[in-house]
């Protein structure tokens, strides 16, 4: 039994870059052997181990055949016989398909190294046509490694697989977790790029521009995930974000800030242009007394939008204006509770008409 460390691991230390997460493959192992060794099984649709002590997966070596459409329609064969090569194969792109034994040899049967070095994204074989996955995956390669290409034989077969329908078949969970990731690469765009490059836009998202500069600025910024999916779909309208949110399945945080950026652009843009207490009206829309850390994310998308710095600083001010009033000593000092809300309300819409 042999293991070594495989994929997104070997690759960034070749590209002198921080690896993130181990991966692992046994060769010459079996399910008893590994439980025997005390490794713990989780894998559902094929055998994958918790190291005992550092709860790193590992993966019995396992090679791969087509049976049905999407990201389930494989067989899986993982035995003893499956050598490092043939699991090697099943990967996606060449710069993933590298091992590294305990010695620290690469093991690079597909020209991996060689792709690192040209700065490529190519496949492996043609069973990256097997998983529709893959499409999504190197996209977000791509706006991973920005200046890497697509190779030209794996645009060809990537266009091939949109026009056969797989992306049709795609999880709509599998969907946003590619998605996802790739929204917090480098050059977010470039996703959308080679999506749209093969067609699989038309398929997944087709009714969503994408305003060129804007999401790799975020990423400049270090914007978070929720800002950055407002951004991406500043353009649309609620209607549109909802039943997007729906199909994908969005996160709630995202979905939620996309709606309040769609819902409340013109006004946010404009705080100038709004009465004391229309802008306490957009305030309370936004939820920006209640949920002040979600306003306060909201607001670092309006630069994107073109913004000036001011406009968000100004938006602070209202919130803390009205954040300020004691809505509890109000509360004490009026005899007739259903006239409470009303003075708390007016004594915030005289606090923000006082900003200096």
């Amino acid at each position: 039994m042999k293991i070594y460390v495989v994929g997104g691991a070997v690759r960034d230390r070749l590209l002198g870059l921080s690896p993130g997460d181990r991966d692992y493959v046994v060769v010459g192992g079996s399910p008893d052997e590994m439980i025997a060794a005390g490794y713990q099984p989780v894998g559902k649709d094929f055998p994958v181990f918790l190291h005992p002590k550092t709860h790193e997966e590992y993966a019995l070596a396992r090679t791969e055949r087509k049976t049905g459409h999407g990201y389930h329609g494989f067989n899986c064969y993982a035995a003893p016989d499956v050598t490092l090569e043939e699991d090697l194969m099943r990967r996606d792109l060449t710069i993933n398909a590298m091992a590294e034994d305990d010695a620290g040899n690469v093991i690079d049967p597909y020209g991996g190294q060689q792709d690192l070095h040209a700065k490529v994204l190519r496949h492996v074989s043609e069973a990256f046509t097997e998983d529709p996955v893959r499409i999504l995956r190197l996209a977000r390669f791509a706006a991973r490694f920005p200046q890497f290409s697509v190779a030209p034989e794996t645009q060809s077969l990537v266009q091939s697989m949109v026009q056969s329908g797989e992306t049709k078949h795609l999880v709509a969970e599998r969907v946003w977790q590619e998605l996802s990731r790739g929204l917090m690469e480098q050059q977010p765009e470039r996703l959308f790029e080679v999506l749209d490059a093969c067609g699989a836009s038309a398929d997944l998202f087709p009714e969503f521009p994408i305003v060129s500069g804007r999401l790799n600025a975020a990423a400049s910024a270090n914007l978070s995930l929720p800002v950055r999916a407002a951004l991406w779909l500043a353009e649309c309208n609620p209607e549109q974000v909802s039943a997007l949110a729906e199909r994908l399945r969005l996160p709630t945080d995202c979905r939620d800030l996309a709606l309040l950026l769609t819902r409340y652009r013109i006004a946010l843009m404009k705080p100038e242009a709004l009465s004391a207490e229309d802008q306490l009206n957009t305030l309370e829309r936004c939820d920006g007394l209640r949920r002040a850390d979600r306003f306060k994310q909201l607001l670092t998308a309006l630069p994107l939008l073109g913004a000036t710095p001011a406009i968000a600083e100004r938006w602070l001010q209202i919130q803390n204006a009205a954040a300020g009033v004691d809505a509890g000593a109000i509360a004490l000092s009026v005899r007739t509770q259903e006239h409470i809300a009303t003075r708390i309300r007016d004594a915030r819409i005289e606090a923000i008409r006082n900003i200096a």
